[in-house]
């Protein structure tokens, strides 16, 4: 993007401040994850850790947010979804007494930036970092953990395009943001 994301602004606000005031008003305990300080990042009085693991891009913040929790699960989501649906949310919520992990599959893709993680997955994503295998949607490969996965049909209540998991990663999506959501059928 040649910017960094959070500070991207869609609906005049930016994307990170979009994001963590959803969030702050939808858990009681939220944490913020960085890879490192950044300056000028209002973290809305959040507590705020850092990788303990570097180098290893959205797993290790993953790693370190479930060591940083009291709670057993966590909702975990990237600082670039400007549109999170707290209905959409709780609904993935609804699942976590019954799974290590509960996952959207949209368009044939896992959303491993927008799930529910239990502690339990800890020491599989410790191992997966010391292998140097980065990609989160490994971790739902574990036989050892109970892993839901939701559909289109199950999400399709919340939200035109699923616009709770659309994430902002190019000049395209930041466009698409700020465009009116299209009307499903």
């Amino acid at each position: 993007m040649g910017q960094d994301k959070r500070f991207m602004r869609v609906g005049g606000e930016s994307v990170f401040d979009r994001t963590l005031s959803l969030l702050r008003g939808t858990f009681v305990e939220n944490i913020v994850v960085l890879a490192e300080p950044i300056e000028m990042l209002d973290v809305q009085a959040c507590p705020v850790v850092y990788d303990v693991v570097p180098n290893a891009g959205s797993l290790g913040g993953l790693y370190t947010g479930l060591t940083a929790v009291s709670r057993p699960k966590i909702f975990a989501v990237a600082c670039d979804m400007p549109f999170l649906d707290p209905e959409a949310i709780l609904a993935m919520l609804s699942h976590r007494e019954s799974a290590d992990v509960v996952v959207a599959r949209l368009s044939g893709r896992l959303q491993p930036m927008h799930t529910v993680y239990s502690k339990r997955c800890l020491p599989f994503l410790q191992a997966m970092a010391e292998r140097k295998e980065l990609k989160i949607q490994k971790l739902f490969e574990q036989q050892a953990l109970r892993v839901t996965v939701l559909g289109e049909d199950d999400l399709r209540a919340f939200g035109p395009g699923f616009r709770s998991f659309q994430n902002v990663n190019t000049p395209d999506d930041l466009a698409l943001a700020e465009s009116p959501p299209a009307v499903q059928p």
